[in-house]
């Protein structure tokens, strides 16, 4: 299973579900056909990382909330830049979603 940034137990309460739901996530989505080993996800991999829609991960972007670098035409997030958001927003963000 791959590193995260953050404990996957923590991980869960931050998105408000039950850790073993988004083990048995984790566990569908890494048998479908997605490379985990990327380094520069484009946006709509970035928001399905996080759950959200492209529109608000370009929000994101342009705010500069999310980490991204521009590589000629195209813009990428670095895949840690993922973990980095949720680190720096748990305590925000996702606690006055509810």
């Amino acid at each position: 299973m791959p590193q995260h940034s953050l404990p996957l137990a923590q991980i869960a309460q931050i998105l408000d579900v039950p850790e073993d739901s988004l083990r048995k996530l984790m566990a569908t989505r890494a048998s479908e056909q997605s490379d985990t080993t990327l380094v520069g996800l484009t946006v709509a991999e970035a928001a399905r990382r996080l759950g959200i829609g492209r529109t608000k991960m370009y929000e994101y972007v342009s705010s500069g909330a999310i980490h991204s670098v521009k590589i000629g035409s195209l813009r990428r997030i670095p895949a840690e830049a993922v973990g980095e958001f949720l680190a720096r927003h748990q305590a925000t963000d996702f606690d006055t979603a509810a």
